[in-house]
């Protein structure tokens, strides 16, 4: 999740938009350039919702159905499934890189990328946006969505019953910290169903209104067409919805925390100790 998500950062914001606005005259501002960088943005997008699809599923195996848990829970099918999900998703984006054309041509090389009109005509080109939405956000939503409901439902009712054995045998009063844990258990599994939505939800009212209503993606960087402030705003939250899943998941990890803290402080440690030589 981590590296895909640093994957998105790289393609979609490093060489996808910077170049666009301090280097608009390089390798990646041709057509095949920028739609080799716009394929690769969307394998990573995809890519990253769907492994936190599949630790979301993990999550729920190790929790819900102990049963499944040492067969499941294990190195090799965390290999397997995430060699399954970059391979699917990199084939599935493959015709991307055909759907744009030159914005113009000079001196026989081709420069920038449109999207070709054929991409708004065509059925099988109509039905493979659809595909594109479908896969990520939508489908990847509801999965997390209802995965972490039955999760919390499971955590719920298991310290419901052991809140009431506790309280025949040691009272109301005294702090159990498995509910702690499990708590914070179900503060985590709403914040990434909760940022995941919310941070999906304009590039989904975008593709929406392009589907039933506009009828084509704003192409021109217009900052005063209301589609275009529109499209922009989603795809800068969907990059951010790229990186949040594994901050939320990691930061609340004391063990994360604590690797963090020395991180941090290795550099001074190792001033500190040079000094004191």
């Amino acid at each position: 999740m981590a590296v895909m998500d640093f994957l998105v950062i790289v393609a979609a914001v490093i060489l996808s938009r910077l170049p666009a606005l301090y280097f608009p005259v390089s390798l990646l501002s041709t057509t095949p350039g920028c739609s080799l960088v716009i394929a690769f943005s969307w394998f990573s997008k995809d890519t990253s919702a769907w492994l936190t699809v599949a630790f979301t599923f993990d999550r729920f195996i190790a929790i819900c159905c102990p049963h499944l848990k040492v067969r499941y829970c294990t190195e090799k099918i965390a290999t397997v499934v995430i060699g399954t999900v970059c391979v699917l998703y990199c084939v599935k984006n493959v015709p991307f890189f055909f759907t744009y054309e030159p914005a113009y041509v000079l001196d026989n090389i081709p420069w920038y990328c449109s999207i070709k009109d054929v991409y708004y005509t065509s059925l099988a080109w109509k039905i493979y946006d659809w595909l594109l939405y479908m896969v990520n956000p939508c489908v990847p939503f509801v999965l997390i969505l209802l995965l972490n409901v039955f999760t919390v439902r499971h955590i719920l009712a298991a310290s419901g019953a052991r809140k009431r054995l506790r309280a025949q045998s040691h009272g109301d009063k005294q702090n159990d910290p498995e509910m702690e844990s499990r708590r914070k258990s179900i503060i985590i599994l709403f914040a990434i169903s909760g940022s995941f939505l919310l941070l999906r939800f304009t590039n989904v009212v975008n593709f929406v209104m392009v589907q039933f209503l506009i009828k084509n993606y704003a192409n021109n960087s217009n900052s005063t067409n209301p589609m275009f402030i529109l499209q922009e705003s989603g795809y800068m939250m969907e990059l951010l919805s790229s990186c949040t899943n594994t901050c939320i998941y990691a930061g609340t990890q004391a063990k994360f925390r604590e690797q963090l803290k020395n991180l941090v402080k290795c550099p001074f440690k190792a001033i500190c100790n040079r000094f004191k030589r």
